[in-house]
């Protein structure tokens, strides 16, 4: 290591840059934290960021706790097994001069920790940032964050881009990896801008693979894995007669009898309802044009 100039604090004119020249630096520092450079890395992988237990409490009532608190911390090297390397370097880049560097692989995480923490005004730069970034491609991640995390208003922002691209995020690549709590929360949704065979087939999409992650037979599984209150909230009703027949017997979900009732549907000899709703899912676009128009007619009025 390079010799330090003794005299560094006076080419520093504020205590800004004062502690901020602290960050990762040896200089004055008494812990260390030794973690993998990434989670999934190994044990021979480990690296050590330095820091100064003075700087982290004032910043952090998390911190002050662990190094000051009736139960303090009394070694100097701290391992922490739920982060990385990349992201508590951020963490602590932000204690020591404000300032982080975000990205879209990093964002997540950065914020994971700046709530467990306790530092809002972190958290509130993460929020912001993924607010920024969400798009019908990664939105069903960041949701998934956002619920974890408790962000309400991030989640507001998700269901909003959920709402009005749902057919992009239907048909993302990112539609198929998820829970099947979101699949549920997306198919029962009164209001949803996609048809509903294309909707069909992004969960009849996602049922194939997790029957394959789960090492299942598609044909065989995927109505369990899906389960009954899925299914019946896919409104079959809403297709065409063409679009059915051509969509849905081969994916063997429905039951030949459900099938049969169908069709029995479509030609209007059906004696018994079907346990699929036929009700519309309003468009947020199309609500967006009817209160558009509504506006304009009782303007002409005046």
């Amino acid at each position: 290591m390079a010799a330090l100039d003794e005299s560094w604090q006076t080419m520093r004119s504020s205590i800004k840059e004062r502690v901020a020249f602290l960050f990762n630096n040896e200089i004055l520092s008494d812990v260390k934290f030794v973690l993998p450079s990434s989670i999934a890395e190994s044990e021979s992988r480990k690296k050590v960021i330095p820091a100064h237990r003075f700087v982290l409490a004032i910043s952090s009532p998390v911190f002050y706790a662990m190094f000051y608190g009736q139960m303090a911390e009394t070694t100097d090297s701290i391992e922490l097994p739920d982060c990385d390397y990349e992201s508590l370097l951020e963490l602590f880049r932000y204690l020591y001069s404000d300032q982080a560097n975000l990205s879209g692989s990093n964002v997540m995480q950065v914020n994971y920790l700046a709530k467990k923490y306790m530092v809002p005004s972190l958290v509130g730069k993460c929020t912001e940032y993924l607010r920024d970034m969400i798009d019908p491609l990664n939105v069903l991640s960041i949701l998934l964050h956002a619920q974890k995390l408790e962000v309400k208003d991030l989640v507001d922002r998700c269901w909003k881009v959920i709402d009005t691209q749902t057919e992009e995020v239907v048909t993302s690549d990112e539609f198929v990896t998820v829970e099947r709590s979101v699949v549920k929360s997306v198919v029962t949704r009164e209001v949803l801008n996609v048809a509903e065979v294309k909707l069909f087939k992004a969960v009849d999409r996602w049922a194939a693979k997790e029957s394959e992650r789960q090492g299942k037979t598609p044909s065989d599984w995927k109505r369990k894995i899906l389960g009954e209150d899925i299914v019946r909230a896919i409104r079959f009703p809403l297709m065409s007669q063409g679009e059915f027949i051509s969509v849905v017997p081969d994916c063997n979900i429905l039951t030949t009898k459900e099938i049969v009732d169908m069709m029995k549907h479509y030609n209007g000899v059906l004696l018994t309802p079907l346990p699929f709703s036929s009700a519309q899912r309003a468009s947020v676009r199309a609500n967006m044009r009817a209160s558009m128009g509504a506006s304009v007619r009782y303007d002409s009025k005046k």
